[in-house]
């Protein structure tokens, strides 16, 4: 990322010597001998970084400071001071100022301030480019609150939007945390059944006896504590859906009972005789291996067909970490809102931890470590600090040992070749994480004989 910097000084020789230096340091500079052009430019170019004297003609620094804060909040604004001036440039600071230095100026200082400064800047950006890109993909999708980009993620959609509008049984497979039941939510809502009832179903929460109480109802005094009757959730989602979550938990006689509500449309309630008629669209879920529990006799097998007429698999995050970075944004966004607290994003080395991390929780393990590290975030930025130790110690072990006496060259052959291995041959990607243009990274490699 390039980055546009202001300079605005009415000595020409200060400014012009500070755009030369700050030049040769890669950043594409623009001059201002006052506030007013500074202000010009600022409305008609993008600008990263500005760089201030505090006394000016026509428009003082101190004034042009509060005009860009209050029209560009987050713009960086480095001011130039006099000795006899500090007291003012303290009061700068207070008004919103990054950082000031007194004149003359200290070239190395100036360059690591704007340095530290473009790094904040860039986090920012990089948070806004990630929420333009997640608002961009909830306006493409019927349903928003699942958001993917990966190829994994893009085709469970596919086949949710495809099989919505059909009365089909959907069984929805995948490891736990990685959002079946938010699977289960946008088949509902985007069927002709979203405005009936979606009743939901924790099958591993509930004892075998309380089960089948609860899923089909029972009669007054058909066991102890049953003092009248009550309705169960087959009848409670009658003409909408019904999602039976971790299926493969249930007990035989359960089984037989849910497959005879699919081929039939039919029950009992426990202790009734009255056989009660439903039309309900049956959505199951399971972290099991189904045919494994069939072999071992634990799974009917007919109600496997019956359940499996759409088979829908939720890949875990570790096969689909493009999708981490904006996950991670909205989770951010989320959970900083709700905890009111002013957070611009995510530093490079945190966001790497996230993505060389193997996430055996998936979803809902990114999603609490978001939680976390925004609760115990110190600064308006999430580092590496406050990530929970569980994704630190991973990212521990995905550290690039360089022993002393390594070459500059060699170290930097060693650290594109082990991060390019660490994406899996995805130059993109690495080159995104290392900070370099993906034509640089083609011409290193090719320099370093590794076949393209």
């Amino acid at each position: 990322m390039k980055f546009n910097l202001l300079i605005v000084d009415d000595e020409k020789n200060i400014r012009e010597g500070l755009g030369t230096s700050l030049e040769m340091d890669g950043y594409t500079i623009m001059l201002a001998s006052n506030g007013e052009d500074a202000l010009k430019i600022l409305n008609s170019h993008d600008v990263d970084l500005i760089i201030s004297d505090l006394k000016m003609p026509v428009m003082s620094g101190q004034e042009l400071l509060r005009k860009v804060i209050s029209s560009n909040p987050g713009l960086p604004v480095i001011i130039l001071t006099g000795h006899g001036t500090i007291e003012t440039a303290v009061n700068a600071m207070r008004d919103g100022a990054y950082d000031f230095l007194t004149k003359p100026v200290n070239l190395d200082r100036l360059t690591l301030l704007v340095k530290r400064a473009l790094e904040g800047r860039a986090l920012i950006l990089e948070h806004r480019a990630l929420k333009d890109e997640v608002d961009r993909l909830k306006s493409k999708q019927k349903f928003s609150r699942i958001i993917g980009k990966s190829t994994g993620m893009k085709r469970v959609m596919e086949i949710v939007e495809q099989v919505a509008a059909t009365r089909a049984s959907v069984l929805i497979t995948g490891e736990s945390g990685v959002g079946k039941e938010l699977i289960a939510d946008a088949i509902h809502e985007l069927s002709d059944r979203k405005d009936k009832p979606f009743i939901k179903v924790h099958c591993a929460a509930l004892s075998e006896s309380l089960l089948e109480s609860e899923l089909f109802g029972h009669e007054k005094g058909s066991f102890t504590g049953a003092i009248s009757r009550k309705r169960g959730r087959f009848e409670l989602a009658n003409l909408g859906s019904i999602f039976l979550d971790e299926i493969g938990e249930i007990d035989q006689s359960t089984q037989i009972k849910i497959l005879r509500v699919l081929q039939e449309k039919t029950f009992e309630r426990v202790g009734g005789e009255v056989t009660v008629e439903v039309d309900t669209r049956i959505i199951s879920a399971t972290n099991r291996d189904l045919m494994a529990e069939i072999e071992k006799g634990n799974f009917r097998e007919d109600l496997f067909y019956r359940l499996n007429v759409v088979k829908l698999h939720v890949p875990p995050l570790r096969d689909r970490k493009e999708d981490i970075s904006l996950m991670a944004s909205v989770f951010l966004h989320d959970f900083a809102t709700e905890n009111k607290r002013n957070i611009d994003g995510i530093e490079h080395k945190a966001m790497l931890a996230l993505h060389n991390h193997n996430w055996p929780g998936n979803v809902r393990e990114l999603r609490n470590c978001i939680e976390s590290a925004v609760v115990m975030c110190k600064g308006e930025v999430i580092t590496i600090d406050d990530l929970p130790p569980s994704i630190t110690s991973s990212a521990d072990q995905n550290c690039i040992r360089i022993c002393t006496g390594t070459s500059l060259a060699d170290a930097e052959k060693q650290v594109i070749i082990e991060t390019l291995n660490m994406e899996s041959g995805n130059k993109s990607k690495t080159a995104e994480v290392l900070g370099i243009g993906r034509k640089t990274l083609h011409r290193k490699l090719s320099d370093y004989g590794v076949d393209l």
